[in-house]
């Protein structure tokens, strides 16, 4: 990806699992900073904590991703603080089991919300900030169900297959771009 003391990682979904992980390893790496966002507070806090003292230099912004208003705050936060951003992974994301016949549309929608809206907000709001680098990385995660569908996924699949889609045509759109594009699929965390 990447990395350096020049560098500036946004995650979102940072209060756990992928996101709290990814931080802290980019807190390892020395990297210049580290933005992280959650909806979860509590959790979020424990990550800027296990984070800061590692030594790196955190920003926390309590986001609820499916929001564009507090998606783009996030962006404008990461830039009044750090005046750049050259990495952003979309991390954010919930999961779902149930036979379609049994979820009701609103909570479809909100798990597209988070999961799929979440991924384009997060681009929309941070793209003009990673265009201004020399060089930039979005990385979206989708998941092994965002290639294949079994059955009581619909929603979550659908969510995991739209994140990929998109991130392909947004891979081609950029390649000739200063901004790498990236997807990855993690199986069961």
């Amino acid at each position: 990806m990447g990395l350096d003391q020049t560098s500036v990682v946004v995650i979102t979904g940072a209060s756990s699992g992928i996101g709290r992980a990814l931080a802290i390893r980019f807190a390892a790496e020395k990297v210049g900073g580290i933005a992280i966002s959650d909806i979860n507070a509590a959790g979020l806090n424990e990550t800027a904590k296990i984070v800061s003292d590692l030594g790196a230099d955190v920003l926390t912004s309590v986001v609820d991703v499916s929001n564009p208003e507090e998606v783009q705050r996030f962006a404008d936060e990461t830039l009044r603080k750090f005046g750049r951003a050259t990495h952003l992974i979309n991390n954010a994301g919930v999961g779902l089991i149930g036979d379609f016949q049994q979820i009701s549309v609103a909570v479809f929608e909100s798990l597209m919300g988070i999961n799929f809206w979440g991924t384009v907000y997060g681009v929309k709001s941070f793209l003009p900030i990673l265009q201004k680098q020399s060089k930039a990385h979005i990385v979206n995660l989708s998941s092994v169900f965002g290639f294949i569908a079994p059955p009581e996924q619909t929603a979550y699949c659908a969510s995991k297959f739209a994140v990929r889609g998109f991130t392909e045509a947004l891979r081609h759109e950029l390649e000739d771009s200063n901004t790498c594009v990236s997807t990855v699929h993690p199986g069961g965390i």
